[in-house]
């Protein structure tokens, strides 16, 4: 059975809220995929780095690497600064990734969340909350 390794990228801020919402994520993520070595890091502002987070998981005994980024959309560091940092080029998407124990195992970088219903419906629901606290039904519950 394959063991999967995967490192969620947040951005990083200097708020510490910022950094419990990709830590909390990656605990979340963890609970559905217990069989899964899953970690969290950032690129700014937080740490673990994502540096710190890639040497992390050499100690690991995985068989492949995901490096998921939680990021909305493309952009500079997607693009480019992460990519960087896992030693692709631009616009590649998979490499090796070399464990302490001198295993090489494949490295594969994931998209961003981009266009996605799920989206539309995390947003849907923040607008419903919103009107819930100006004490206002949802738009499809009003009645005429």
């Amino acid at each position: 059975m394959t063991k999967y390794g995967i490192l969620l990228v947040g951005h990083g801020s200097r708020l510490e809220y910022n950094k419990q919402l990709i830590t909390t994520t990656a605990a979340m993520m963890k609970e559905k995929r217990p069989e899964s070595i899953i970690k969290s890091c950032f690129l700014e502002y937080s740490s673990p780095t994502v540096t710190e987070g890639l040497e992390s998981m050499r100690d690991e005994n995985i068989d492949v690497l995901a490096i998921v980024p939680l990021f909305l959309a493309k952009g500079i560091h997607i693009l480019r600064d992460i990519p960087g940092l896992l030693g692709l080029d631009a616009g590649e998407k998979t490499g090796h990734f070399f464990l302490k124990s001198g295993k090489e195992i494949p490295l594969v970088y994931a998209e961003p969340i981009g266009v996605d219903p799920l989206l539309a419906e995390l947003m849907l629901n923040n607008a419903d909350a919103a009107l819930r606290n100006l004490g206002r039904e949802k738009p499809d519950e009003e009645k005429p």
